[in-house]
């Protein structure tokens, strides 16, 4: 019994619907075509992301610059969570923007960012926590946990939208 090789496709297609050798007559497009998304920087999802990455870049200079007197460990951690979350947010902005997903279609890129936000929401929330309990009303450290709050909340809004995205647009796809 044989079985004639198939193709899997595993993600959509932008050709047209006539079917994959439909457009062979057609000019070829550059490669760098279509990498770039112009209007990702302009919604919602991108917008909040950029103020994630300012406030959070703001409390890590504030906390910075502070002159530390006690408890090295707890602004430390503070920190090394907002340089991490920073950087997973720009590399998750970095993906929408150049739309790696559509390269790597392995990775199921809104469940991983839900994923990242639930873990860096929390451990950013702890951090804050720590940092204002751990200020001694120096002025640094306070606007740091401060800021530390604000990015939290940013980062609770991006759980909502990234959970909105991945949860609830596959359970109305499953009920057509």
């Amino acid at each position: 019994m044989s079985h004639g090789a198939g193709l899997v496709r595993t993600t959509c297609s932008s050709g047209s619907a006539l079917g994959p050798g439909a457009g062979a007559a057609q000019p070829s497009a550059s490669p760098l075509e279509g990498l770039l998304d112009p209007t990702y920087p302009r919604t919602q999802a991108a917008l909040l992301k950029v103020a994630q990455m300012v406030t959070l870049l703001i409390a890590f200079i504030c906390v910075r610059s502070s002159p530390w007197t006690k408890n090295y460990s707890a602004y430390s951690y503070f920190e090394v969570v907002t340089i991490c979350d920073l950087i997973m947010i720009l590399a998750f902005y970095l993906v929408h923007l150049f739309r790696f997903y559509r390269v790597l279609t392995c990775i199921s890129w809104p469940l991983s960012e839900l994923l990242h936000y639930l873990i860096g929401t929390l451990l950013l929330l702890i951090a804050s926590i720590v940092a204002a309990s751990k200020s001694y009303n120096q002025s640094g450290l306070v606007a740091g946990a401060i800021f530390g709050f604000m990015a939290t909340f940013l980062c609770m809004a991006s759980i909502w939208l990234s959970y909105k995205i991945s949860c609830v647009t596959q359970s109305t796809d499953a009920a057509i």
